[in-house]
């Protein structure tokens, strides 16, 4: 114990001896607080205080409103709902895959499946939804003659998040089941248990942290969107759709900033059970990886329908996303779908500033983006590699972030920055401008690129910096010489994540743009709104193209010149 307290001593000694680190440091946490605690604070600030003094009457004017606090039930309501369909979806697939011997074709679905949110702006399926299913939709109208559904409300909502957020559900669950040490189960088996049996009693006591786990990552995520029931909720609004139009309708700033804070709290408290309780409890059950493979499923009776549902399922999924660019092929939406053209594609640069929507979405996501990435391994490193008495607040406030929806981001930034910091007027000249934006879109990829950084250098031994310090290098020239290229996998993931994070976003920004600036979420947002499908989902079809020669040059790259090559080649 004395020589941890006299090691974790030394360590303080040296980074107060070193300059660049010291001033890396106090910007970091200047920079953090700038720009994520301190729009919070506002909101906070601006919701209690009443002309000058502390009062809870803007809450109780809002919780009087009786769109709120429907607002509020229908959030739970679909939160809840997605959180439980999503995870059994992501669970079915995990269990197929890991434990059922299945064909190339099947494992490529999955794989394309996972992929597809990842590559894809958070609304396409609801374009898609709407195309195909609703009152002029290809299949509901032109194939089975129904003229009277609606789409729009409760089960849209549902269906498309659950479509939309199952996958990340499917990656976490994969990667427990395949912790879990195949020996348990067979002892089971042996003992004369069935198939049934041994799932209900070994498999899921062992996963049931991780299905917690999944549900609220869910449940967080489909609480805080704002895309999705925007397009297809119809009248059905959820809280954060409510505190858009509170700002943009009703224009009541102090009542959005209360709603907000509401919204905050809720995501909030799930996210500190998720983080400090479920993924400890998942750790714990789950250590060490298994000793053996695992005897893959081969009874027809259970391989086949198995396969066929979650190859039916991702098929879907799949047509779904499809659906886009096809619909950005029709001549007339709703009235003539064949033959195809292209018009739109050409129509959106003549006439609808895709230039300039593409260019102002692409090179502020290209500002971005190597910037969150660099942020992110700096961060990583200080929590992982130093010791000092700020590492506690920089990895909490760098990760808190996450659990921030992305509309009540956006009105803090209102409330903090329209005025200047503490409307004083200083830092002013950021509100409406392309920083702010590109600030925003570091806040929110900052997590992701953290989270990767941080596991990366859990497994650099610290001996190999030390022997570089030992030549008289400094902390600089440490981290660019030894440290960075040793976790340039991470990095370039971190880089291209970021990129695609910035360019799909729509819910934290579409507050903050203003005329100057077009963006292309936002364009797609507005033509669907307005009915012009044909045009949103052109500009959707070229944003997927960009996602995903993003990501697909990142893997080349990383293939050819990552730190993984050398282990290939060996």
């Amino acid at each position: 114990m004395a020589k941890t307290k006299q090691g974790a001593s030394l360590d303080r000694k040296k980074l107060m001896a070193d300059p660049i680190m010291m001033t890396t440091i106090v910007l970091l946490i200047t920079f953090l607080t700038l720009f994520i605690l301190y729009p919070l604070a506002m909101l906070l600030v601006d919701s209690f205080l009443n002309e000058g003094k502390i009062s809870l009457d803007v809450f109780r004017r809002i919780f009087q409103m009786p769109s709120f606090t429907k607002a509020i039930t229908n959030t739970l309501k679909v939160g809840f709902v997605v959180g439980i369909l999503s995870t059994l979806v992501g669970l079915l697939f995990a269990y197929v895959e890991v434990y059922v011997r299945m064909g190339k074709f099947s494992g490529g679905l999955f794989k394309v499946v996972s992929m597809l949110p990842v590559v894809s702006p958070p609304f396409v399926l609801s374009l898609s939804m709407i195309m195909l299913f609703g009152k002029a939709g290809i299949i509901t109208r032109y194939l089975l003659k129904i003229y009277d559904n609606s789409v729009y409300g409760y089960w849209g909502i549902v269906i498309v998040q659950t479509l939309t957020f199952f996958p990340v559900c499917y990656m976490m669950l994969k990667g427990l089941l395949k912790n879990i040490d195949p020996s348990l189960e067979e002892a089971a088996r042996d003992m004369g248990a069935g198939r049934m049996k041994v799932f209900t009693s070994v498999t899921l006591p062992l996963i049931l942290p991780g299905l917690g786990n999944a549900f609220l990552v869910t449940f967080i995520e489909s609480i805080a969107d704002f895309a999705n029931p925007m397009l297809i909720g119809g009248s059905y609004d959820t809280l954060a759709t409510t505190i858009y139009l509170q700002i943009t309708g009703a224009y009541d700033k102090s009542g959005a900033a209360a709603m907000a804070v509401v919204l905050l709290c809720i995501t909030l408290l799930m996210f500190a059970v998720q983080k400090y309780y479920l993924e400890a409890k998942t750790a714990a059950t789950l250590t060490g990886k298994a000793s053996r493979a695992r005897m893959l499923i081969e009874d027809r009776s259970v391989r086949i329908p198995l396969t066929i549902l979650c190859a039916a399922a991702a098929l879907f999924v799949i047509m779904m996303y499809v659906c886009v660019p096809i619909g950005a092929c029709f001549p007339t939406w709703g009235r003539k779908f064949f033959p195809l053209t292209g018009k739109w594609f050409l129509k959106i640069f003549e006439s609808y500033h895709g230039f300039q929507a593409f260019r102002d979405s692409f090179v502020l996501s290209l500002i971005a983006a190597p910037i969150t990435a660099l942020l992110s391994m700096i961060i990583s490193y200080l929590v992982v590699k130093r010791n000092f008495r700020g590492k506690g607040f920089i990895e909490a406030v760098s990760m808190l972030a996450m659990a921030v929806p992305g509309t009540v981001l956006g009105v803090g930034y209102i409330r903090g920055f329209s005025g200047g910091i503490f409307h004083t007027g200083f830092l002013q000249g950021l509100y409406g401008t392309g920083a702010i934006l590109i600030i925003v879109f570091i806040v929110r990829s900052l997590p992701t690129g953290t989270r990767s950084g941080i596991s990366a250098l859990r497994q650099i031994d610290k001996s190999i910096e030390e022997s570089a310090y030992d030549m008289g290098a400094d902390s600089f020239r440490v981290f660019m010489t030894v440290t960075l290229p040793l976790i340039k996998d991470s990095f370039l993931s971190g880089l291209v994540t970021a990129f695609v994070r910035s360019i799909t976003a729509i819910s934290a920004i579409i507050l903050l743009v203003t005329p100057q600036f077009l963006l292309i979420t936002v364009q797609i947002n507005e033509f669907a709104e307005k009915g012009s499908y044909s045009l949103a989902c052109a500009f959707a079809t070229l944003l997927i193209l960009i996602t995903y020669g993003a990501v697909l040059l990142m893997n080349l790259f990383m293939k050819y010149f990552g730190t993984s090559r050398k282990i290939k080649e060996d």
